[in-house]
């Protein structure tokens, strides 16, 4: 896309007062208690978030699919699209995606022509969104959104952007920049965006080893990448160290304990957990999976509406070991199509999703309720901490996401081929909510860091020194160590956070400059393969608990 066709991009947004005063209003409006809050933010956005990705100013657009019948929100200026593959109507006036602005609590509708269906994406490095494939006229689209202080930015459309059809695929950043696209329904293979050099698709045996006849179980595949520059992917029930560049399998792991499959259908979820220690010779990188389906469940439940119960299992492996081996560890409850959720302090959040059955129209059933907080550090058998239940069943088709304030956002959930309201078990969803964990109550108020300022350009270079000053205000006061964290902002669908991963960043140095003002120096990563470039949300962290973030640029 020429250069001049490209809305202007925010350079930093991070509106420290603003939010500051929003958090003050969040922690004496709503009741606390061990385990979270929840707090209903909006009960009609006019379409169900099935996909969702924070952006730079602080909001975060969301898209459902386009084929399906007119939505609950009309398309801006009165506008209008033909839709000829829309079952419902060939002509549709609704939007299908909107923008939730979250200082305001406020949407927009947006316009997006084609069917986003099951797609996938990612942020580039300049903070816009990229988002690739889906469904029939959509499925070899890539699609851009610029972020923009005000409302004059919407979707751009490229045709033919991708190789080959792309539906239930997974997006990842690269060092580079590029974004790697990697599998799909009946797509063996992967491809870049944007392509810099031929081929253009390269085969990937390992879906296919990895594909089972009538339930796949192989899409939608977890990939993180790790520091020596390759890609751990795994689907199913198993997973390999990828060279992406030279197309080459350098390490394949151990089956998953039990055998049974996490990714789509079965649809469990991963993320890599905190990433420490980033100046060591080889750091150390774990992969945690939770949950998911035994094998056979979709097809149980689709054809002999039989719904098995869930596994309640994760497995950890730190796929650098020369010998890396699968630890296996119970969760609270059974939990199919949940979302994982890296928090500011290094914790992870599992919420959404039901108790049996499996992705799908209609075949899940016993909606979870509770989050569950999962402490990495902590000792087996201890991880895990039950948070307050919503009230709301989020089960297929529902996305969740961290906001620069710390809190968790939360919509979606559509089980059904249609939007559909009434006589069904699960009605399609609208409402947004937040859930503010328990490090937002006000008994923390006194040893909650707030930062004040960045001691250093707002673009920040690999291996240099980053300095935040900070208050804190209670008698509680700053205990050693101090920690900063970088969140990279992920692109949610189907119960996987695209390029999620989160930063612990070395020490440095922590000053007391005045009575409640500190200053702490750490060093920013050194390597692409540990951080790659783009905007970070940066947390101040004082005995676990998280301050406000701001955005930064790494590059």
């Amino acid at each position: 896309m020429a250069a001049e066709a490209k809305p202007q991009i925010l350079s930093h947004v991070n509106n420290l007062n603003y939010f500051s005063i929003l958090l003050l209003l969040l922690y004496f409006n709503v009741a606390s208690g061990a385990g979270g809050t929840w707090r209903l933010l909006l009960n009609d956005v006019g379409i169900s978030a099935m996909h969702s990705q924070l952006l730079i100013n602080d909001r975060v657009i969301m898209y459902d699919r386009s084929n399906f019948g007119p939505s609950k929100i009309s398309l801006p200026s009165g506008a209008c699209r033909v839709s000829p593959n829309d079952v419902v109507s060939k002509r549709d006036c609704t939007a299908h995606s909107i923008e939730y602005d979250v200082a305001f609590n406020s949407i927009r509708p947006l316009t997006i022509e084609s069917n986003t269906w099951c797609s996938s994406g990612g942020v580039t490095p300049e903070g816009a969104l990229l988002q690739t494939g889906g469904d029939k006229e959509g499925e070899r689209k890539a699609r851009m959104f610029y972020p923009c202080d005000d409302e004059s930015c919407d979707w751009t459309e490229v045709d033919n952007a991708l190789y080959v059809r792309r539906w239930y695929a997974t997006n990842h950043v690269l060092p580079d920049g590029r974004q790697i696209i990697i599998g799909g329904r009946n797509q063996f293979n992967f491809e870049f965006f944007p392509k810099t050099k031929a081929p253009s698709l390269y085969k990937l045996p390992f879906l296919s080893e990895t594909y089972d006849a009538g339930q796949e179980n192989n899409l939608y595949p977890f990939v993180f990448l790790n520091s020596d520059g390759n890609l751990f992917i795994y689907a199913n029930n198993k997973a390999i160290l990828l060279d992406y560049n030279k197309n080459t399998v350098v390490k394949t792991y151990p089956k998953i304990p039990g055998g049974d499959p996490r990714s789509y259908p079965s649809t469990g979820s991963a993320v890599l957990l905190p990433i420490k220690n980033l100046e060591a010779e080889v750091v150390e990188m774990e992969v945690l999976v939770c949950g998911g389906a035994p094998k056979g469940s979709y097809l149980l439940a689709l054809y002999k509406n039989t719904f098995v119960k869930a596994l309640d299992t994760c497995a950890r492996i730190k796929i650098n070991d020369d010998k890396p081996q699968w630890v296996l560890e119970k969760m609270p409850r059974s939990r199919v199509m949940g979302d994982m959720i890296l928090l500011p302090n290094g914790h992870v959040l599992l919420i959404n999703g039901g108790s049996s059955g499996s992705a799908g129209w209609e075949l899940g059933r016993e909606p979870v309720l509770n989050p569950d907080l999962y402490h990495p550090d902590k000792p087996v058998g201890s991880r895990f901490q039950v948070q307050n239940p919503s009230t709301i069943p989020r089960m297929y088709h529902s996305t969740a996401g961290l906001l620069r304030d710390g809190r968790v956002l939360v919509g979606g959930s559509n089980p059904h081929q249609f939007y559909n309201f009434t006589d069904v078990l699960f009605p399609t969803e609208l409402r947004l909510e937040a859930f503010s964990p328990s490090y937002l109550e006000s008994q923390y108020w006194s040893i909650r860091p707030r930062i004040i300022s960045l001691l250093s350009h707002s673009t920040v270079n690999y291996g240099g020194i980053l300095r935040l000053r900070f208050m804190v205000f209670g008698i509680g006061g700053v205990r050693s160590p101090v920690k900063v964290t970088m969140v990279f902002p992920s692109f949610t669908s189907h119960s996987f956070s695209m390029s999620q991963r989160l930063l612990v960043l070395d020490h440095v140095e922590l000053v007391r400059i005045g009575v409640w003002t500190y200053e702490v120096r750490v060093k920013a990563p050194k390597s692409k393969n540990l951080a790659p470039p783009g905007y970070y949300m940066a947390f101040v962290v004082n005995q676990d608990i998280p301050s406000e973030g701001i955005w930064l640029r790494l590059q």
